[in-house]
Parts: structure tokens; C-alpha cells; sequence
């Protein structure tokens, strides 16, 4: 209660400032003149008591129409403001003025946001432009990509030593492609994430089981031995919001682990932490703190050259969006851990 009191009394103070301090030449000229007035009728040798009479009737009415005009100032403020706590979402229109200087700025206001305004509409116009040619070319793409993997199915149905070997990395390759498609439509989609969520308590480990499934073959291929223990526990969550994160985060894993294993499990605690371990090349300690960026591809990204920066981005900013916390920790030459914090905390009402 104290302290709302000194946020008013404070407001006030600076209404009342910045009042005085317009009014200042005019309260100035007034004592000026009433200076002038006085001394005036002091020299025809008006008697003094009519003098200071004269002279408190004068301050009385400067007083009164002060007070006045400063609850007019105040109420003129106060619309100003609640006009101002609208924008930029809403120009609404402000009180009536006869200050020349306050009508130029409303009109070069009104001019800013009616281009605010253009330069929005166009965006969203070009950016569903930019969804649909996407979103087109992503499904168009899937053709080419499917015909492609029945030809391998085929090539594998009478496949000799050696031209399994050239299938396997042309299966991986293949598969990379498809993922690198999905990526491009969940990044396009996050824009509008928030219309597409449906929250609901799933088994963490049915979840983790659907991203295992789908990264088995490049497992295989890989030669890359999976450490799996069964995740107990339910989270709250978007499941396919959630499995997209668990995909990008194996992949990664898969990425840059060219030999050695992959460990997820369930950090023992009370709470709920998801953890995928890897043995790959790891994360460099001055890149670690900046993996979550947008764009930073860092050492590893650099040497690799096809690193694009958005996976791990898109990644925490899904989690974000889930109330799911993300961290990494990792160290050069011997892996990287990532942890997904999945624990809420439970209303009580009573």
C-alpha cells in the first residue's frame, strides 16, 4: 500500500514538474505585472491596505486558475498515455490540442504507423509466400526422395558384397535428405507453434522409443552401438513437437560421433531429465555457452562445412515454447551430454 502511495505521489510530482516548468514564462510575466500593478498604484498613493487587498485578490485568482488549468493538464496527460499504451499494436485517437507542436508530432505518428502497418501487411504477405512455395516444393521433393529409396530396395534384393557397399552410404546420404526436409517445414511452422500445440501427458518413453525407431537404420549404418535404458516417467508435452526435438538432438548425436556409442537414460533424481549422451568429437568450451543461437555453427560447424546452425536452435526454442529446459554440457575429444528438463510443477487448488 506504501509503496503504490509513492509510486502516485511520484507520478504526481513529475506531472507537476514538467507542468510548472511549461507554465514557468507565464507565471514569471504574471508577478511581473503584478509587480508593475502594484507599484504603480503605490506611487498615486492608493492607501496600502487597498493595496494588499488588490494584491492577495490577484494571487487568489492566478492560484484558482492554476489549479484549474493543471487538472486540465493532468486529465490531457493521462489520455495521452492511454492512447500511447496501445501502441504499436493500435493507434487510437488522442484529445483535442491547440499546442502546434503536439499536432505535428500526432500526424508524423499517424504517418509512422500507417507505414508500420504496410511494412507488416507485406511481411505476412511474403511470408506466406514464402510458406506455401515451401511447403509445395518440401512435399514435391518427397517423390523423388521415395522413388529414389525403392530403387535401393530394389538394388538391395540382388546386391553382391560390393555393391553394398556403395548402398549403405547412399541409403544414409538418402536419409539425411529426408530429415533435412523436415527440418525446413518444422522451422517454417514454428513461427505459428503456438495455434498448432495440443498438451497432453504422454510416456516419456514411447516418445523416445519413436525417435530410436526412426534413427535405427543410421545406427546400423553407422556402426554406432545404442546404450538404451527404459525412460520412466509421463511428461506434459506436444508430441510431435517433442519427438522433433529428441530426432534433431540424435542427430546430431549421429552427426558427430563417428565411432562409439550413444547412452540415453533418465537422470536419477526426482525430477524428470532426459538424457542423451554421446562419445563423438565434442563441443569446443568457448563455443558451448553460444550452441543455442541461431546461425552459430562454431569450430565443429566450420570444419564440417554443412553445418547449417539452426538444429540446436530450433531445438531450445521448441523447448522454450513447451517449458522444457535444455542444456549441454561436453568436452573435446570424449562427447557431449544433453539434458531435457521435463519436469512440472503441479497446481493445487484448493
Amino acid at each position: 500500500m506504501y509503496k503504490e502511495r509513492d509510486w502516485v505521489s511520484a507520478g504526481m510530482k513529475k506531472k507537476l514538474g514538467f507542468f510548472i516548468k511549461s507554465r514557468l514564462k507565464y507565471m514569471v510575466l504574471f508577478l511581473v505585472i503584478l509587480g508593475i500593478f502594484w507599484f504603480v498604484l503605490y506611487l498615486y498613493n492608493i492607501r496600502s491596505d487597498a493595496l494588499r487587498y488588490a494584491v492577495l485578490l490577484s494571487a487568489a485568482l492566478f492560484v484558482v486558475f492554476a489549479v484549474c488549468d493543471f487538472a486540465g493538464f493532468f486529465r490531457h496527460v493521462e489520455k495521452v498515455k492511454e492512447a500511447q499504451a496501445a501502441l504499436p499494436h493500435e493507434l487510437r485517437e488522442t484529445p483535442s490540442t491547440t499546442d502546434l507542436t503536439e499536432l505535428l508530432y500526432r500526424e508524423k505518428l499517424k504517418v509512422l504507423f500507417d507505414y508500420k502497418e504496410e511494412m507488416e501487411t507485406g511481411a505476412r504477405i511474403g511470408r506466406q509466400e514464402m510458406l506455401d512455395y515451401y511447403g509445395l516444393w518440401a512435399h514435391q521433393i518427397k517423390t523423388p526422395l521415395a522413388a529414389m529409396r525403392l530403387l535401393l530396395q530394389s538394388f538391395e534384393e540382388g546386391e553382391i558384397e560390393e555393391e553394398a557397399e556403395l548402398i549403405r552410404p547412399m541409403k544414409m546420404e538418402l536419409f539425411k535428405t529426408e530429415q533435412y526436409v523436415e527440418m525446413v517445414l518444422s522451422y517454417l511452422r514454428m513461427g505459428d507453434m503456438s495455434s498448432d500445440l495440443s498438451l497432453q501427458w504422454y510416456s516419456i518413453d514411447d516418445i523416445v522409443r519413436q525417435a530410436v525407431r526412426k534413427y535405427s537404420q543410421l545406427f546400423i549404418l553407422k556402426k554406432i552401438h545404442l546404450k538404451y535404458q527404459k525412460c520412466e516417467g509421463m511428461v506434459l508435452t506436444d508430441e510431435k513437437w517433442f519427438l522433433l526435438v529428441l530426432e534433431q538432438l540424435l542427430s546430431n548425436a549421429l552427426k558427430y560421433t563417428g565411432q562409439g556409442t550413444i547412452s540415453i537414460y533418465m537422470e536419477p533424481g526426482p525430477e524428470e531429465v532426459l538424457v542423451i549422451e554421446d562419445t563423438g568429437i565434442g563441443i569446443q568450451a568457448e563455443d558451448l555457452p553460444r550452441i543455442f543461437e541461431k546461425g552459430f555453427t562454431g569450430y565443429n560447424g566450420r570444419k564440417d562445412k554443412k553445418s547449417t546452425g539452426i538444429g540446436l536452435y530450433l531445438c531450445k526454442s521448441i523447448c522454450d515454447k513447451l517449458n522444457h529446459g535444455l542444456s549441454a554440457e561436453s568436452e573435446v575429444g570424449r562427447g557431449t551430454t544433453i539434458r531435457l528438463y521435463l519436469h512440472r510443477e503441479l497446481l493445487v487448488t484448493e
